[in-house]
């Protein structure tokens, strides 16, 4: 049969795993069993998408710029009267790139030429930014019309600046 030493360490090892379990049952039951998330309402992603426009019109630029929630599902989408129809979808695929990295799209180029700057959806290029607000990801705003990307990204900037100040008094 079985040693009497062997039998008494696996009663032991045992017990501990039951211990373990136990501690670990008691601290999941402490943390929520849901998350809440923060949204941008429509009003305020409208504000931005027009601030973004009008901060381009200022320079003689006309821009299509794409505003989307966290998951990088379109919010909002304006073109500017004359801005080429192929804004949007630029715009688009900048805006999903910033929600998806949380980052500026002028910090993303590194990834451009990588097999997750090539999946389907994305543009990874200077002209989104993330928008944020008490450490939550809210979303992104992508431009494209602008001569360059930074050009893009500053009226993108403008657009969640105009707001900004906003959110963080909502947080």
């Amino acid at each position: 049969m079985y040693e009497e030493g062997f039998v008494r360490k696996a009663i032991r090892i045992g017990a501990l795993g039951a211990l373990c379990m136990f501690a670990a049952t008691q601290a999941n039951a402490e943390e929520s069993m849901m998350v809440t998330l923060k949204r941008l309402s429509l009003p305020t992603a409208l504000s931005m998408a027009q601030a973004a426009v009008a901060a381009c019109q200022k320079e003689g630029i006309q821009i299509g710029v794409t505003v989307v929630d966290r998951n990088g599902i379109p919010q909002v989408v304006l073109r500017d009267t004359v801005a080429p129809p192929i804004t949007l979808p630029i715009s688009f695929g900048k805006a999903k790139a910033s929600a998806m990295f949380g980052a500026a799209g002028s910090q993303l180029i590194d990834r451009a030429n990588t097999p997750v700057g090539r999946a389907d959806g994305m543009v990874i290029s200077a002209g989104s930014v993330p928008i944020e607000v008490g450490g939550h990801l809210l979303g992104a705003i992508g431009v494209s019309g602008a001569p360059s990307g930074e050009t893009d990204e500053k009226c993108a900037k403008a657009g969640v600046d105009a707001v900004q100040e906003d959110l963080e008094m909502a947080e």
